[in-house]
């Protein structure tokens, strides 16, 4: 079970921290709102707590979630002392709400793994992306039907595309293969335009189109 932080009880956070705790993840919720953390609490561990301050953070649990996100919106200096104070804990991903593009910018510069810029709707899909462990992307471009980045799944790792058969087996469209330089892991990887004869390599990752609730049972 992933564990999961969200800092920010607002109409996002509140949102995500639902959406979130239905799909089985552990939730801890924090934000300096009473009224708002006495409501999460059906759902969340939740906690009146300021998140620009390290030690709250620290004794709330958040060094040893999996992920967090930093769901401060309007208090643009919070959000980012949030994160920093995150980072600092070890939290090996942080996920930023900002409000423009300067914000994310500057979200990213200390050091933010990713900058979301939501709403309420985007909350859900952000959700779905964090509680399946497989997929790292995802866009609901009609209804009932995603694009998702997933990675590989394990029992056609190895095999060609064509072999692999993800349209047959699982109904899915592989748009694109993103693929890592192993020469040089650290640069971003490049988009590779599939050919049958393709051979699907473990850390790939895979641009596929199909309906939704496919993309979801590979979780």
């Amino acid at each position: 079970m992933k564990r999961i932080g969200i800092i920010g009880a607002g109409r996002f956070g509140m949102a995500l921290a639902e959406t979130l705790a239905n799909a089985d993840a552990e939730v801890i919720l924090i934000d300096r709102n009473r009224p708002a953390m006495q409501s999460a609490s059906e759902f969340a561990t939740a906690l009146q707590g300021d998140a620009t301050q390290p030690h709250v953070l620290e004794e709330a649990g958040f060094g040893e979630c999996d992920l967090v996100v930093v769901a401060i919106g309007s208090n643009i200096e919070a959000s980012m002392m949030a994160t920093a104070n995150c980072k600092e804990l070890g939290v090996p991903n942080v996920v930023a709400k900002a409000t423009s593009e300067l914000h994310g910018k500057i979200l990213r510069r200390i050091g933010a793994d990713s900058v979301v810029y939501p709403d309420r709707d985007s909350a859900h899909r952000l959700a779905r992306a964090i509680a399946n462990r497989d997929i790292v992307d995802f866009l609901e471009v009609s209804e009932g039907y995603s694009i998702a980045e997933i990675a590989v799944p394990e029992d056609v790792r190895g095999k060609t595309l064509a072999e692999a058969d993800l349209r047959k087996g699982a109904g899915l469209t592989v748009l694109c293969i993103r693929r890592a330089d192993p020469s040089n892991p650290s640069k971003p990887r490049k988009a590779v335009i599939p050919k049958v004869t393709d051979i699907l390599q473990s850390d790939d990752r895979l641009i596929v189109f199909g309906e939704t609730k496919k993309i979801d049972s590979l979780g």
